[in-house]
């Protein structure tokens, strides 16, 4: 079986060893890019299943990569940059990245966020029913079952966690979850948007306070695991 490839475009060369070595050690193969233009020539002759990418690249900036590669790259994007202000991530997130991690990071974070990019970003996949837990998410019957026993949700709440679902291990903004779920007059509304996903933990999460499976990505999102 042929090990799944990382692509990291990143010019730190200390970051670039950190990640190959901790990226071989669980079994993948391993290609870097120095430069914005030279991961954009690797990632178009190799068709990596992942890349890291740097949004402080000295020949461009990481966001022009990362719009050039969503023109024709479907596979998992995960950003790894120091710019970690609420508008630098929204904006990649919304441009098409799976997941974003400031640096200085924990590797052990990075491998697990990885793992859970490359899983759900093939979009041929068609996702039945979805299983963390004690929770399942029956996508097509559209039913949701916490210790077996169903919850009732709302057209609303159901429609807001199938999509958080269906995009597992994904931060979603606040902006997409809005305009997907009640349209783009809504965009705005985030309180609106706590109020719902306040509603929906008190169904699914054991204690609604301390919640696992729905993740605040504070000023960004949310999370569904």
């Amino acid at each position: 079986m042929n090990k799944p490839t990382v692509l990291i475009i990143d010019d730190e060369p200390q970051i670039r060893k950190l990640l190959e070595i901790n990226l071989s050690s669980k079994g993948y193969a391993v290609r870097h890019a120095e430069s914005g233009k030279e991961g954009l020539l690797l990632a178009s002759s190799h068709f990596p299943d992942a890349i890291l990418l740097d949004l402080g690249l000295p020949d461009m900036s990481g966001h022009e990569v990362l719009r050039q590669l969503r023109e024709w790259y479907s596979r998992a994007i995960v950003i790894l940059s120091v710019q970690n202000g609420e508008a630098d991530i929204v904006n990649a997130l919304e441009n098409g990245a799976n997941d974003y991690l400031t640096k200085p990071f924990r590797v052990g974070e990075l491998l697990a966020r990885l793992r859970s990019a490359i899983r759900h970003s093939d979009a041929s996949t068609v996702v039945q029913t979805v299983e963390t837990g004690q929770l399942e998410i029956d996508l097509m019957a559209r039913v949701v079952r916490r210790a077996g026993e169903i919850q009732k949700l709302t057209s609303t709440e159901y429609n807001l966690l199938a999509l958080l679902a269906r995009n597992e291990g994904r931060v979603l903004t606040h902006q997409f979850l809005l305009k997907e779920v009640w349209g783009i007059s809504f965009q705005s509304e985030t309180q609106y948007l706590r109020v719902f996903i306040a509603q929906i933990r008190k169904k699914i999460e054991d204690d609604p306070n301390r919640p696992v499976h729905i993740i605040t990505e504070s000023g960004v999102g949310y999370r569904f695991q």
